[in-house]
């Protein structure tokens, strides 16, 4: 028996290095300059022919790995409904399997969904041969949700609108991150809403991206950016607001060593910029025991995009 044909795509997380966020707009979303990182900790999706006596119309998902027991699996998962729309684009049924390996923190803020959603994109036009061109993957990410054009283009880049519109950002060398991953997640659409609750009575700019920011990025200068940091998600005071146990995790991670923290996107993980490598491991081991996180990990940005590593064919 010839193996079954099957392809494999790893897909990064991210963090926002900054999440500045304008008013509300009438469609009820709001406009972002979302500086994206992708981070090397990664989902593996793989998508392979629909088992015999299947729905055609029906993909199933299957999915394992920490946290796996809280994605859905039916036409919630993100990307189960990136299989249809690929599907539907192509005039094909969607019959498929998809299998997620989860190895991104599941509502964690560091866009799981969002990165599987791509994968599944990416392995499915692989299997079908549907050769989709890369701006038509990239309209379909922007329909499927603002972070999921990020998780296939990876790196670094400047996110408008809702974050869907993205420009490529220079990076001159590697940070090192650490994520301290909390129990339980915070639904994004309810922080938004605390973060306008929250500015109710105060003037809100457009949203900008930090020039110090940029340049500490584009030269590589993780203690710029760290002095850039301080104040640069505008959701993080609704994310404390509603899990105001977070401020501990913080003061946990600088006192570590860390040389910032902040909340990563909608929360709850919370991200740690250090040094280098060394500090990051000893960041990541007192978060470990300070009881403040179930969790932490170290890593590196920036790291590449939706990416095919195993076709079998």
């Amino acid at each position: 028996m010839p193996p079954t044909p099957a392809v494999t795509v790893r897909v990064p997380a991210k963090v926002n290095a900054q999440l500045a966020v304008g008013g509300p707009r009438p469609d009820g979303f709001h406009d972002l300059a979302n500086v994206f990182l992708a981070v090397d900790l990664y989902d593996r999706v793989t998508a392979a022919p629909a088992d015999a006596g299947a729905d055609p119309a029906v993909p199933r998902v299957t999915c394992a790995g920490p946290g796996s027991d809280l994605v859905p699996l039916d036409g919630g998962n993100l990307a189960v409904r990136a299989a249809v729309l690929l599907a539907g684009h192509h005039g094909r049924p969607p019959a498929v399997r998809l299998h997620i390996d989860k190895d991104i923190p599941v509502a964690g803020g560091m866009a799981g969904g969002s990165a599987d959603a791509a994968g599944a994109l990416l392995a499915c036009d692989a299997l079908w041969g549907t050769r989709t061109p890369r701006e038509v993957l990239l309209d379909l990410c922007a329909r499927l949700g603002s972070d999921v054009p990020f998780s296939l283009v990876g790196g670094a880049a400047l996110g408008r609108g809702r974050g869907e519109r993205l420009t490529p950002l220079p990076v001159g060398g590697t940070f090192h991150w650490v994520f301290a991953l909390a129990d339980g997640g915070l639904s994004t659409p309810a922080v938004y809403r605390e973060c306008d609750r929250l500015r109710a009575a105060a003037p809100v700019p457009e949203p900008e991206a930090d020039p110090a920011l940029l340049a500490a990025l584009a030269a590589g200068d993780p203690y710029a950016l760290a002095a850039a940091l301080p104040g640069a998600n505008d959701l993080q005071p609704a994310a404390l607001s509603l899990r105001p146990a977070l401020d501990e995790t913080l003061r946990a991670g600088t006192g570590a060593g860390a040389l910032a923290g902040l909340v990563s996107g909608s929360g709850p993980t919370v991200a740690f910029l250090t040094a280098d490598a060394g500090t990051a491991r000893k960041v990541a081991a007192a978060l470990e025991t300070s009881g403040t996180c179930r969790a932490a990990r170290a890593t590196t940005a920036p790291a590449p995009g939706a990416t095919t590593i195993v076709s079998h064919a």
